[in-house]
């Protein structure tokens, strides 16, 4: 059985080619590589087609199995990781984030759409959202359930939303099945160090921090310390992307092989429902690499809210998902195996 990932050379996207390929799944991956990194998918040993999700006549092709890559196989089913997802960048290029992450997204969905009616069976499709769908959540809403309000305070979340409510409507109108998963904070690495967390630039927590104890950066910056938490920074619910990708993979496998009379459309959070701070984060790192680091503190970001948790309580009931790595300390660990192996540090 094929299945097609787009963006499956970025980060949670490779994550889940490497579970797909456990499961004994065919992986053709389709990505742009401007975020994404080839070598991953070389050491994974999976086909790449350089790309565009928007390139309709090419989509045709992969979904309909008349590329090479896909040996003349139709794909089965599609899991969507293609997405530009840095927040300032998209309040900067608004046009840019609606374009790359809604306007081709509708493209896909048209292709399958298209191909499903031919086939006489509509193709599932795994779609990667994200809890910047919520925006500031009112403080007596967390954790976080998926019936939370949509309130995206950024292009970026809102053009997620968006395709998250193109899914339920192509859902309703042509019984188009989907899933989308809402992650929270992202985290780790494969335990064996072949994949893991590299973007360029680096926005996200525990790599910046590895990276300034490893001597790549000088030092970390904390976004305020004055909120109303125990340690006065911001707290978190972080994720690891193994468990991330083990989600993907039930979430797949509901929709083939129709294990319930599920939706035609449904929406999950992926957390671990427990909340971390920026300094507990920077405590944990220092007792797993035996290092310090330099960090100063600037103005709180506008918008960060002080809490951000999950409730994951209904992935855990209708998909039987259960996180395997729900520590920070193991995230961190095997994020600085990954780091180590990398960099060399």
């Amino acid at each position: 059985m094929t299945i097609l990932v787009l963006g499956g050379a970025g980060y949670i996207g490779s994550h889940t080619v490497m579970a797909l390929k456990q499961q004994g799944y065919r992986v053709v991956v389709l990505d742009n590589l401007v975020y994404g990194h080839s070598d991953v998918l070389e050491r994974l040993d999976v086909a790449l087609v350089e790309g565009q999700v928007g390139d309709r006549a090419l989509l045709e092709q992969l979904i309909g199995g008349h590329h090479p890559a896909t040996e003349r196989a139709p794909v089965q089913a599609v899991l969507h990781f293609a997405a530009y997802a840095y927040v300032g960048e998209s309040v900067e290029k608004p046009a840019l984030y609606y374009r790359n992450n809604l306007a081709e997204s509708l493209t896909l969905v048209e292709v399958l759409l298209a191909e499903g009616e031919w086939r006489g069976e509509m193709i599932p499709l795994v779609f990667s959202s994200t809890c910047a769908t919520y925006g500031v959540p009112d403080p007596d809403q967390i954790p976080i359930q998926e019936s939370c309000p949509q309130r995206p305070i950024n292009p970026y979340g809102r053009s997620k939303a968006m395709v998250e409510q193109l899914l339920a409507d192509v859902a309703k109108a042509h019984g188009q099945p989907s899933v989308a998963f809402r992650y929270f904070n992202a985290a780790g690495a494969h335990p064996s160090a072949l994949v893991g967390e590299h973007h360029e630039p680096e926005t996200h927590l525990i790599p910046l921090v590895l990276d300034v104890m490893s001597g790549r950066r000088p030092y970390l910056q904390i976004y305020g310390d004055d909120y109303p938490t125990p340690d006065g920074t911001c707290i978190r619910d972080y994720i690891h992307v193994c468990d991330l990708a083990d989600a993907h993979v039930l979430g797949l496998k509901q929709m083939l092989e129709r294990l319930a009379p599920s939706p035609t459309y449904q929406v999950f959070n992926l957390g671990n429902g427990t909340g971390y701070s920026v300094q507990e984060v920077i405590e944990t790192a220092k007792q797993v690499t035996e290092r310090g680091l330099l960090a100063h503190v600037a103005p709180r970001r506008e918008g960060d809210p002080p809490v951000l948790v999950a409730s994951a309580a209904l992935a855990m009931r209708e998909l039987g998902w259960i996180p395997r790595y729900p520590e920070l300390r193991t995230m961190i660990e095997h994020a600085w195996q990954w780091h180590q192996r990398r960099f060399r540090v």
